[in-house]
C-alpha cells in the first residue's frame, strides 16, 4: 500500500493527464447518440456502388416531405369551414319585436293605452300587423342569416360550408343564406307584396330586429382540419423482410432513393436491447479512444512542451468537448442546420497559443468524431476540414487583431465554394443549387468571431498567451517597458539587442520568436530600481561597487532577478513572461565577482552559493535560447577586436561554458540546434560590429 501511495504522489502529474484524457473519452462517449446508424452513402442518380441491399427487416416506404405537403394541401383546398347554427337568436329576436310593435303602432295611431284597450278593430289590426311581422322573421331566419368570416373561403371555390344544428352536421352552400342586407331587401320585397302590411310600420321595426343567428365555428373548424391532415398517411407501400431493396450497379433513382431513406430512418429508430446499447457504448468508445490517442500521441511526439503541461492538455480536451456537445445539440434539437455550429473556434484559438500543426491535428481529430454523427458525413468532413485549414493558414501570425475579421471572411468564401462544388457535383447545373444555404455559412462565420473573446477567457483561466497579447506587451510604449527607457537606457539598448539576436534564434530552432522576444524585453526589468550598479547605465568614471564587497555587490547584482520578477506581478505580467525574468540566468554564478574574490583573497575559500543565481534552469526552447543571448550579447561589449575570428571564440566560449556547467540540462534544446545557435550568433554579432567608413571631416 506505501509504494502505490509513493508510485501515486510521484507520478500524480502524469495521472491527473491521464484522468483528464479519460473523462474526456467518457465525456463525449456518454453524450453520443444510442442509436444504429447506416452505414452506406448513396446519391440520387448515382450507381449503387455496394453490395447487394436486402431487407433486414419489414418497414414502411415514406412519401417525400413533397408528396406529403401537396397531399395536405389538396386537403386544404377541398375542406369547407364549419358554422354553427344559433337558434335562440331567432325566439329573442321576435319577442322583441312584439314588444316594439305595439309601442310603435299606438305612436303611430296616436291612441293612448286606455283607449286601445277598449277599442276593439285596433287591437285587431296590430294583432294582423304582428302576425304578418312574426312569420316574415320566421321565414328569414329559417332560411339563416349568416356572419362569413373574412378569408375563410378564399381556398373554397364552391363556397361550401358545414352547418352545424346542435350535434348534426349539414353541408350548405353560402348563397343559400342570406346577409343583414339582403335578409332586409327580402324582407321589403315580401311586405310590398302583402296588402294588409302596414310598411311603414313593419320595415323600420324588422330592420332594427334583424341579426346574425350562423356564426363562423373556429374550434370545430380547427379540429377537423387537424384530424384530416393528421390522416394523411406518410407512407407509401411496405417492403418486406428479406426484400432486394437495389442491387449493386442499379441507378439510384427516386423510387430506390426514397426506399434507401426509409430504411435509413428506420434503421435509426430500432430500439436497442440491453447489449445492444452495450455494444454500442463500446464502438463509440474505441472510435474516440482512437481519435483522442492520435492527437496526445502528436503531442508526445512531436510537442512535449504541450504533452509535459496539463494546462495545455486540459484546454485542448476542453475545447474538442465544446465543439462536440455543441454539433449534438444543434442536431438533437433540429433548431438550426448543423454547418451554423462554428467548428472552425476550435482550430483559431489552438492556433492562438500553440502551432499550426497542433491546430490543425485537433481540429482533424474533432472531426473525426463528429463525422460520424453528420448527415452525409464526407462531404461534412470535406467541407469543415478545408475551412479549418484555411482559418489555420490566415492565422500563422496572429499579430493585428483585423486577422481574424480577415480570417471569418476566408472561412465563409472557402465554405462557399466548397459548397457550390459539392452542389455542382449533385445536381450537375446551378440552377438547382440553393443558395438560401449560403445563410448557415454566414451565420457560422460571424460567430466564429466569438473565438476572440475565448481566446481572452483562456488567457486568464489557463494562464496562456495568445500572438496578440504578446504584440501589446512588445509594444515599446507599454508602461514597464517606457519606466525601463527612461530609468535605465543602458538596459534598454541591452533588451532590444538582446531580442533581436533571441528572436532570431528562436524562428531557427522551432521555438515562438514572438514569445521570445517578449521575455528579452523584459529580462532585466529588475535593474530599473538601482541602474547605476549595472555597467551598461555607468556614464561616468564612478562605479558604485568600489564601495562594496565583492559579496554585497554580487547580492546587489543577483537582487535584479527577485526585484524583476516582483515588479513584473505588480503591474500583471503574465506568469509566462515571469518565467523568462526568472531562468534568464539559471544557476550560474558572477564570474567577475568571484575571480576578482579569488584574486583578492588567494587563502580564503569562497562560499559559492553567494556568487550564484538563485535559479531555477531554464525548462524550454525559449528560455534557454534568451540565455544564450543575453550572455553572449553582455560579453560581446568587453571585445577589444571585432574580428570574425574573435567573435567566433567568444560566442564558442560563453555557449560551451554553459552548457559544462548544466545550464541546459532542464530544457528540450538539442546539440544540433545549440550548432545552429552558434552559427546565428556569431552571423549577427558580426554584423552588428562590423567596420564602417571613416568620414572626411
Amino acid at each position: 500500500m506505501l509504494k502505490l501511495f509513493r508510485l501515486l504522489s510521484n507520478r500524480h502529474e502524469s495521472i491527473f493527464k491521464y484522468v483528464i484524457i479519460f473523462n474526456t473519452i467518457l465525456l463525449i462517449v456518454i453524450a453520443l447518440p444510442k442509436e444504429t446508424s447506416f452505414s452506406y452513402e448513396y446519391e440520387k442518380g448515382k450507381p449503387w456502388a455496394f453490395d447487394n441491399l436486402i431487407a433486414p427487416f419489414s418497414f414502411a416506404i415514406l412519401k417525400t416531405e413533397a408528396d406529403v405537403n401537396e397531399e395536405r394541401a389538396a386537403i386544404l383546398r377541398d375542406f369547407y369551414p364549419y358554422y354553427r347554427l344559433q337558434t335562440t337568436i331567432q325566439r329573442q329576436q321576435i319577442d322583441r319585436f312584439s314588444v316594439q310593435l305595439k309601442s310603435d303602432f299606438l305612436e303611430s295611431r296616436k291612441v293612448a293605452e286606455g283607449q286601445f284597450e277598449k277599442n276593439n278593430s285596433l287591437r285587431k289590426e296590430l294583432e294582423l300587423q304582428e302576425e304578418i311581422g312574426k312569420n316574415l322573421l320566421r321565414n328569414v331566419y329559417k332560411t339563416g342569416i349568416i356572419q362569413v368570416k373574412p378569408g375563410s373561403h378564399a381556398d373554397n371555390s364552391r363556397q361550401l360550408i358545414n352547418l352545424l344544428n346542435g350535434p348534426v352536421a349539414e353541408e350548405r352552400q353560402l348563397p343559400e343564406f342570406y346577409t343583414i342586407r339582403s335578409a332586409f331587401d327580402a324582407l321589403r320585397s315580401k311586405i310590398d307584396s302583402i296588402p294588409k302590411a302596414d310598411k311603414k310600420l313593419l320595415a323600420p321595426l324588422i330592420e332594427t330586429c334583424l341579426a346574425y343567428n350562423i356564426f363562423y365555428d373556429d374550434s370545430t373548424t380547427r379540429r377537423w382540419t387537424r384530424q384530416k391532415l393528421d390522416q394523411v398517411s406518410l407512407n407509401r407501400g411496405l417492403v418486406q423482410q428479406g426484400e432486394v431493396i437495389i442491387l449493386k450497379g442499379e441507378v439510384v433513382d427516386d423510387f430506390r432513393f426514397q426506399k434507401l431513406e426509409s430504411l435509413k430512418e428506420e434503421t435509426k429508430n430500432q430500439e436497442l436491447t440491453g447489449t445492444s446499447r452495450w455494444l454500442m457504448f463500446l464502438g463509440h468508445f474505441i472510435l474516440v479512444t482512437l481519435a483522442v490517442s492520435i492527437l496526445i500521441i502528436f503531442l508526445f511526439l512531436f510537442r512535449k512542451e504541450v504533452y509535459e503541461d496539463n494546462a495545455k492538455v486540459l484546454l485542448l480536451m476542453l475545447l474538442i468537448i465544446l465543439m462536440t456537445m455543441i454539433f449534438l445539440w444543434v442536431r438533437k434539437t433540429g433548431i438550426f442546420d448543423i454547418y451554423l455550429v462554428p467548428v472552425c473556434i476550435l482550430p483559431i484559438t489552438v492556433r492562438a497559443f500553440f502551432d499550426t500543426r497542433t491546430a490543425l491535428f485537433s481540429h482533424i481529430v474533432t472531426l473525426l468524431i463528429l463525422g460520424f454523427q453528420a448527415p452525409n458525413g464526407f462531404e461534412y468532413m470535406f467541407i469543415q476540414t478545408i475551412a479549418g485549414m484555411v482559418a489555420i493558414f490566415t492565422i500563422v501570425s496572429m499579430s493585428r487583431r483585423v486577422q481574424f475579421f480577415i480570417s471569418v471572411l476566408m472561412i465563409f468564401l472557402s465554405y462557399t465554394v466548397a459548397f457550390i462544388g459539392i452542389a455542382i457535383l449533385h445536381e450537375a447545373n446551378f440552377r438547382s443549387i440553393d443558395w438560401f444555404n449560403l445563410r448557415w455559412f454566414m451565420g457560422n462565420s460571424i460567430i466564429t468571431l466569438f473565438a476572440f473573446p475565448l481566446i481572452f477567457v483562456f488567457e486568464k483561466v489557463f494562464g496562456l498567451m495568445s500572438d496578440v497579447s504578446l504584440m501589446e506587451l512588445a509594444d515599446s510604449n507599454a508602461p514597464l517597458l517606457r519606466e525601463l527607457a527612461q530609468k535605465a537606457p543602458g538596459t534598454f539598448q541591452h533588451s532590444l539587442q538582446v531580442a533581436n539576436l533571441a528572436e532570431a534564434a528562436a524562428f531557427n530552432v522551432g521555438a515562438n520568436p514572438l514569445l521570445v522576444r517578449v521575455g528579452a524585453l523584459y529580462h532585466d526589468i529588475g535593474k530599473m530600481d538601482m541602474p547605476n550598479f549595472f555597467i551598461e547605465n555607468q556614464n561616468n568614471h564612478y562605479n558604485p561597487h568600489d564601495n562594496l564587497t565583492f559579496e554585497e555587490s554580487a547580492r546587489v547584482i543577483k537582487s535584479h532577478v527577485i526585484k524583476g520578477i516582483e515588479k513584473a506581478r505588480k503591474n500583471k505580467v503574465p506568469e509566462l513572461i515571469i518565467d523568462f525574468i526568472r531562468t534568464h540566468h539559471g544557476t550560474s554564478r558572477l564570474q567577475y565577482f568571484y575571480q576578482s574574490y579569488l584574486k583578492n583573497f588567494p587563502d580564503q575559500v569562497p562560499d559559492e552559493e553567494l556568487f550564484k543565481y538563485p535559479g531555477p534552469l531554464p525548462f524550454s526552447k525559449e528560455t534557454v535560447v534568451l540565455m544564450m543571448a543575453d550572455a553572449v550579447e553582455a560579453a560581446s561589449h568587453s571585445l577589444k577586436s571585432v574580428a570574425p575570428d574573435a567573435i567566433g571564440r567568444l560566442v564558442d566560449a560563453v555557449i560551451d561554458h554553459q552548457l559544462e556547467s548544466g545550464q541546459y540540462d532542464n530544457s528540450p534544446i538539442t546539440l544540433h540546434d545549440i550548432r545552429d545557435i552558434r552559427k546565428l550568433f556569431k552571423k549577427m554579432l558580426l554584423s552588428v560590429y562590423h567596420t564602417r567608413i571613416e568620414y572626411p571631416e
